[in-house]
């Protein structure tokens, strides 16, 4: 087997008295897409910039690319393409310069930054702003340009922070089939997302992380067979009736499969919803509205850190 892209062991990284990484074991592939889903402050930023080596490890070990970050880091970082959450554009470029003087401080010639640019530039659909300034651009345009400066030393590893943040869902299935076109290219990505349905769509395998831990890990499937089930029956009844029907379900349908109850619905969690549906009627529920739907990995995220709010 070939080296791993990324391998950590016992990984801590820690500010003060606060540890933000417990100790984790992480190992990416080549090739594969990989990634990081937590709540605010799981500690996934926090190992986002140690693997970008920005960052010292506070304990544990960490190879990048086969390289350890504390002695050469400025080795990895040139084979590195980082995505950050926000947009750092240069305003007073143009679409085109913002790729080529980028290019430049990666110490690459004129003539092959220049092609360079040309080449992701129409990668990211981008050809006919060549000349417009960023400031003009829509928010989608932007994140299609960071992410073209994120390529242009044609990195071997890709860690793109919530690429997708803020986006219409146009924009975001643009930046899906760009992204999947590059791992189908060879390029491993590192992804961090709280968008569910955006890890189940890209990556391969993934941690869900919590306070600092990790929670879980395998591919989307795997998780969703492990800490769900098949299938959620989703049950609405009327407001003035909500706390009433919230007992009666308590005591008559506990026994179809996990039971979670929501202020504006109530979630059965079984291998066949419509089994479930049909036993609320047969014990006198009448629900006004009823969904079966697939489970998801925002089941088994929300399952396993919970739905209470992190600031």
């Amino acid at each position: 087997m070939t080296e791993p892209m990324i391998s950590a062991r016992g990984l801590r990284k820690s500010f003060g008295d606060v540890d933000a990484v417990k100790g984790i074991d992480v190992e990416v592939r080549k090739g594969e897409a990989f990634g990081f889903l937590g709540p605010n402050g799981a500690g996934k930023s926090s190992t986002m910039r140690m693997i970008a080596t920005v960052s010292p490890v506070s304990g544990g070990e960490l190879r990048i690319l086969g390289m350890d970050p504390a002695t050469e880091g400025p080795a990895i970082r040139s084979r590195l393409g980082v995505c950050p959450q926000e947009d750092t554009l240069d305003n007073e470029l143009n679409v085109f310069d913002n790729l080529y003087v980028y290019g430049r401080y990666f110490g690459i010639d004129k003539a092959t930054v220049r092609a360079r640019a040309e080449e992701l530039l129409e990668f990211v659909q981008l050809t006919d702003k060549r000349q417009a300034k960023v400031e003009n651009l829509s928010g989608g345009m932007k994140r299609r340009l960071t992410i073209a400066r994120s390529l242009v030393n044609s990195p071997d590893l890709l860690l793109l922070d919530e690429p997708t943040t803020g986006l219409d869902p146009q924009a975001r299935h643009v930046l899906w089939d760009q992204l999947f076109r590059l791992k189908q290219a060879g390029v491993t990505l590192v992804i961090t997302t709280h968008y569910m349905d955006e890890a189940e769509q890209l990556c391969d395998r993934l941690v869900v992380m919590d306070k600092g831990v990790i929670a879980a890990e395998g591919s989307p499937r795997q998780l969703i067979d492990e800490h769900s089930t098949r299938e959620v029956a989703e049950l609405r009844f009327g407001i003035a009736d909500e706390g009433n029907v919230h007992e009666q379900i308590a005591g008559k349908i506990e026994d179809l499969g996990r039971l979670e109850v929501l202020p504006d619905r109530i979630l059965v969690y079984s291998p066949d919803g419509e089994e479930v549906i049909a036993k609320v009627h047969e014990r006198g529920l009448e629900p006004i509205a009823v969904l079966v739907r697939r489970s998801t990995l925002e089941d088994v995220f929300l399952k396993l850190t919970g739905r209470t709010l992190v600031d």
